[in-house]
């Protein structure tokens, strides 16, 4: 009968190759947590722990997909985001810390201001909109996304969340089509920005399993989803209204300048944790 703390060793030598030794501690501790509901602490003082048949096979069927670099959240079919969990799968991107950050400064900014109409443009599994609507419960609030698959599991993760969000199916290169009188306080989106230069610094893990709709834009055009988020948000904003963005840190300077020259009157530039400039505040 294998033992817990063999597992740790395995996931650490099995493992090297791909991720440094903090990630792979960060990963084996979700596994865990998984297959025996087992904390981080409660691990420190269970090394010794005895597994099951059942365990054991589950763990190290874990390994096997994660030696083929197959992301940890899309084999739990599950990430955590902003205090909950949020179904994931190949047609979502996997939610990731900096965009808890966007969220987290969208609501600071604004919990006492209600009752707000936002959108999220681009939703993807509606990790945005849904951690929104859990922290401004009077907002009324709706996300867009032009796959359908990415639709139907953010629709999933509002109803198991108990967050009524209107979403919508569409592509917001055509907003013009869709969009007639509506008006919101509140415009954010996490869109595609990466260009084909920078795939050479990615890891397998995201560009083998995660959906390039949702990562990559033109290398001729790496603002394009942030110009026309603007345009609409010229025109779908009121007149007090607050534009979000998650942005490419190497492109910074290049959309505070885009938003300055559309005429948006206050454009701020937040850094992350890890000191990247990352997320954009602009007021119409």
């Amino acid at each position: 009968m294998e033992k817990l703390q063999t597992y740790d060793s395995l996931f650490q030598k099995d493992l090297a190759k791909f991720y440094d030794a903090e990630e792979i501690k960060n990963i084996f501790y979700i596994v865990i947590e998984d297959v025996l509901g087992l904390s981080k602490m409660q691990y420190s003082l269970n090394k010794e722990l005895p597994l099951s048949e059942e365990q054991s096979s589950r763990i190290s069927n874990i390994l096997k997909d994660l030696l083929k670099q197959k992301p940890i959240q899309h084999i739990l079919k599950k990430a955590d985001f902003f205090g909950e969990v949020f179904e994931v799968n190949p047609f979502v991107l996997i939610p990731r810390s900096e965009t808890e950050e966007l969220v987290d400064l969208i609501i600071r900014n604004h919990r006492d201001q209600l009752p707000l109409r936002i959108i999220d443009i681009g939703t993807g599994s509606g990790c945005i909109p849904i951690s929104l609507k859990k922290h401004l419960p009077e907002a009324h609030i709706s996300a867009l996304d032009i796959s359908k698959e990415a639709i139907a599991t953010a629709r999933r993760n509002a109803l198991r969340l108990d967050a009524p969000i209107n979403f919508v199916n569409a592509d917001i290169l055509e907003w013009e089509y869709i969009f007639q009188s509506q008006q919101y306080d509140i415009i954010v989106s996490n869109p595609p920005y990466i260009t084909p230069k920078e795939k050479e610094e990615m890891h397998p893990n995201v560009l083998e399993f995660e959906p390039h709709l949702a990562l990559f834009v033109e290398e001729t055009a790496p603002l394009l989803f942030y110009e026309t988020i603007a345009s609409f948000a010229l025109k779908h904003l009121t007149a007090e209204g607050d534009l979000y963005f998650e942005i490419n840190q190497y492109y910074g300077d290049e959309t505070v300048d885009m938003l300055q020259k559309k005429g948006f009157k206050t454009v701020i530039l937040h850094h992350d944790m890890q000191q990247n400039p990352r997320m954009i505040h602009a007021k119409k």
